[in-house]
Order: structure tokens, then sequence, then C-alpha cells
């Protein structure tokens, strides 16, 4: 992220109240899940401006916990992870013990 002129942050961020099957899955399933969630997230990431609100510090350190929206070129604004929900690719999440994509 670009955050002023010659300046720049990289760091990892999680999407507040989504939860995404990982990639370090616990059966092949939750892996083929955390792909398809991967490829899909990649796929809005590239379809216009990503803007970051809300950002706190997330539990772990090295990441932040922030609100993603994409914003296309026809100016809608898209939450990207209403999107990741709506495409059965995340389950709400609001913290707690994770439900868990292995049957």
């Amino acid at each position: 992220m670009r955050v002023w002129f010659g300046q720049e942050i990289t760091t990892l961020i999680r999407l507040r109240n989504i939860d995404a099957p990982e990639r370090k899955a616990r059966c092949p399933a939750e892996a083929q899940l955390a792909d398809e969630a991967s490829q899909t997230l990649e796929d809005i990431l590239h379809s216009g401006a990503v803007i970051l609100t809300a950002v706190s510090l997330d539990k772990y350190a090295g990441r932040v916990l922030a609100d993603v929206a994409v914003i296309s070129h026809d100016k809608a604004v898209d939450d990207v992870g209403q999107l990741l929900l709506a495409g059965g690719h995340a389950g709400p999440y609001q913290g707690g013990r994770r439900a868990g994509w292995c049957s």
C-alpha cells in the first residue's frame, strides 16, 4: 500500500467479520475451498482500486484487521467481505471459535 510519495507499507490484512478456509487446511476439502476462495479474492482485488477502512491491530503480530472495499472502473463500490460471503467462499465470523470447513 502506498501511503505517501516514496513511502509504502506491506502488511497482511484480515477481513473483518469473515471466516474463510485456511491454506493450512485440516482436510482436502478445506484445501480445495481455500484455493477457490484465494482465486476469487485475487480476482476481486484486481477489479479496481482497493480501499481499507476501520483499520486496527489484529490479535496476531504482523497483520491488521480492516474493512476492505473495491472501487471498480464504473465507480461502483463493493465490500470484499460481502462478495466472498455471497459467493460462498467465506462464512460470517463474530469472534470465538471458528466453525471449520471439514465435514
